[in-house]
């Protein structure tokens, strides 16, 4: 099985989260796709088989499979740019029909993703509570502009604004109390964000429910993120920049482009470097 290494959401030649792609002509077992992400060790790898004029695609952290995984998606739009052109490619996931756009730039490939739907609600007090513990924060190191909330874009995510860069930077955890929070409250990924200016996010995406500490770059949070933002009326412009990955040492650069109307889907661009 061969696998391809692709950082996605990458700052030029630097940085980004890496990605295993993997493309047949069929999709192999579950066991066997389950097991060669864990060999493989990312915090995601997206298997790909030809469906109907489009791919159907899968998600495997090491320790689980997850709905969808905007990095890998990205990381997924540079490989098929470079097996078959550039181009956008019809994906087809296990509950939601979507695409990604390759366009292929010397070693650089720049990749679009559209995202499901979008909804958040408020998130209830006792899961802020729990997760405020876990990370050793306090109620007033969140951002009162920016409420906690749970927000889907094809993955289930716990947004929570912190006002100040530094309890950020902070950041830490037991990887243990992390699995077994984010598993039990359905939570694939915690967004902890910090607004530099309307439009601009410095973020860290703790992924403990698929067995990774932190993830460098995250498209469906950040898809999430988005939605949420377009529901709370924030002032974004029409599109948001996010930073994540710079306290690992992994600078990642992700954009969303959030249209008007409610729920519909983000899209979510960057470049993408072949590892």
């Amino acid at each position: 099985m061969n696998v391809l290494k692709i950082a996605a959401f990458s700052d030029g030649n630097l940085g980004g989260n890496p990605a295993g792609v993997v493309i047949g002509n069929k999709l192999p077992d579950r066991g066997e796709m389950q097991s060669k992400a864990a060999e493989v060790g990312f915090s995601e790898t997206a298997f790909a088989a030809p469906k109907d004029g489009g791919w159907i695609v899968r998600y495997f952290s090491p320790e689980t499979e997850v709905p969808f995984c905007g990095h890998a998606t990205i990381a997924l739009g540079a490989a098929l740019a470079l097996q078959d052109g550039d181009g956008v490619f019809p994906l087809s996931l296990s509950a939601a029909e979507i695409s990604v756009e390759g366009q292929r730039q010397g070693d650089i490939i720049s990749a679009a993703l559209q995202s499901p739907a979008t909804t958040s609600t408020p998130a209830n007090q006792e899961l802020v509570v729990e997760a405020l513990n876990l990370f050793n924060y306090k109620p007033q190191d969140l951002d009162p502009r920016i409420p906690p909330a749970v927000a889907y874009a094809g993955a289930t995510h716990l947004i929570l604004a912190l006002s100040n860069r530094a309890r950020l930077s902070d950041m830490h955890y037991n990887l243990n109390d992390g699995r077994e929070f984010m598993r039990r409250s359905n939570l694939v990924t915690i967004s902890l964000i910090h607004s530099e200016s309307a439009q601009k996010f410095h973020v860290r995406n703790p992924f403990a429910s698929g067995g990774v500490v932190e993830d460098p770059a995250t498209g469906a949070a950040a898809a999430a993120l988005a939605g949420y933002l377009r529901d709370l009326g924030w002032p974004h412009n029409g599109v948001i920049d996010i930073v994540q990955g710079e306290d690992m040492g992994m600078k990642s650069l992700l954009r969303a482009e959030i249209p008007e109307a409610k729920g519909s889907s983000i899209r979510v661009s960057g470049t993408a470097r072949i590892m």
